[in-house]
């Protein structure tokens, strides 16, 4: 019996209709009769043929149908933040039109995986790089040496390359002044990590802060409030948010009355800490974030954040790439978030307890 597999021209045979009537079937790329649809995709059911071989079609467009997404973080924790998740989803959609996949891969080789695909040897046909900060820099080197085009979401790789940004700064500016306006003035900041591998501390002065996101959000605070204390957590977790509150309400300076946190899972975990230390949210404390997003288990609270347009941020990559990869120039596109005041800020309380009003 024969392992043979059944190709486009088996499929038309036994339809009894040209195999370039077949082949549109499989491609969309012309309308077909619904009568011929049936008798094409039956046809294909019984011989067991599943659609064009797609390493046939790469050849011949001389194209992998792949747009490499890099990450800087471990992808084992890349997912656990729901922004990303939701900018995945809009960069899938915007790279619909090419009919392209994606593949997700690591800045360089890790130690714990040293064989791993990366930009040098992944073959992919562009690339959308997450951050672009600190190794994602080397990344970026090594997609302009292969010549491919290259779109970087939240950094900045010059003026040849699309950026698709956010108001990081205008927005957190934003939340502090919202702060400032109900009187507060002893505020902490729980800020997302400084580089690759941070373990999570107090931040002075002195430390290079190479994640362009935490640089941009810490500026905007510090506009506002510019001798604010800044603990930066290990990463965007609730578990971190912990931490940094912990750290924050632990301290020796004067207990402070607000916390700007630059993320909502972040926030989530100061107003724990906050709970732990016997202090009520926002009567004692008040605590902003910044994402928009869905916080499970943090009813009765409804955050006081910045809303961003993650899904939009991930689509507009896409478009940006699906336009490159036609040979049409790609803009880059700036994002603002939306202020959105929730119940976890109020006025300031004065030296007494008793609240400014």
């Amino acid at each position: 019996m024969s392992t043979r597999r059944a190709t486009i021209s088996d499929v038309a045979r036994e339809a009894g209709v040209s195999p370039s009537t077949a082949s549109v079937v499989f491609s969309g790329k012309a309308p077909v009769s619904e009568t011929t649809r049936v008798r094409v995709t039956e046809a294909a059911a019984a011989l067991g043929y599943t659609g064009p071989d797609p390493r046939a079609a790469s050849l011949r467009s001389g194209r992998s149908g792949i747009v490499g997404v890099v990450f800087e973080e471990h992808l084992g924790t890349a997912f656990l933040d729901p922004v990303q998740t939701l900018m995945m989803d809009g960069l899938a959609d915007g790279v619909a039109e090419l009919g392209a996949g994606l593949l997700l891969l690591r800045d360089a080789p890790h130690a714990d995986a040293p064989r791993a695909a990366t930009l040098t040897t992944a073959p992919v046909d562009a690339a959308v790089l997450i951050g672009c900060s600190g190794n994602l820099r080397e990344s970026l080197a090594a997609v302009k040496a292969r010549g491919i085009p290259v779109v970087v979401i939240e950094g900045d790789a010059g003026a040849d390359v699309p950026r698709i940004g956010l108001d990081n700064r205008e927005a957190q500016r934003q939340v502090a002044s919202h702060l400032r306006s109900l009187g507060h003035e002893r505020v902490a900041i729980a800020a997302l990590p400084v580089r690759s591998g941070w373990r999570g501390a107090w931040l002075d002065d002195e430390i290079d802060i190479r994640i362009d996101v935490t640089r941009d959000r810490l500026a905007g605070a510090r506009d506002v409030f510019s001798d604010a204390p800044v603990f930066a957590a290990a990463g965007s977790f609730i578990d971190e948010g912990l931490i940094a509150g912990r750290a924050i309400f632990s301290s020796a300076m004067p207990q402070v009355t607000a916390v700007i946190a630059q993320s909502d899972l972040l926030a989530a975990g100061v107003i724990r800490a906050a709970q732990e230390s016997g202090l009520r949210v926002p009567e004692d404390v008040s605590v902003t974030g910044f994402d928009g997003i869905v916080v499970d288990g943090l009813a009765p609270f409804e955050l006081t954040t910045l809303v961003q347009p993650a899904t939009e941020k991930g689509r507009a990559a896409g478009r940006a790439v699906t336009a490159m990869l036609k040979g049409v120039p790609a803009a880059s596109v700036n994002f603002t978030c939306e202020f959105r005041e929730g119940n976890t800020t109020a006025a300031a309380p004065d030296e007494r307890g008793a609240r400014v009003d």
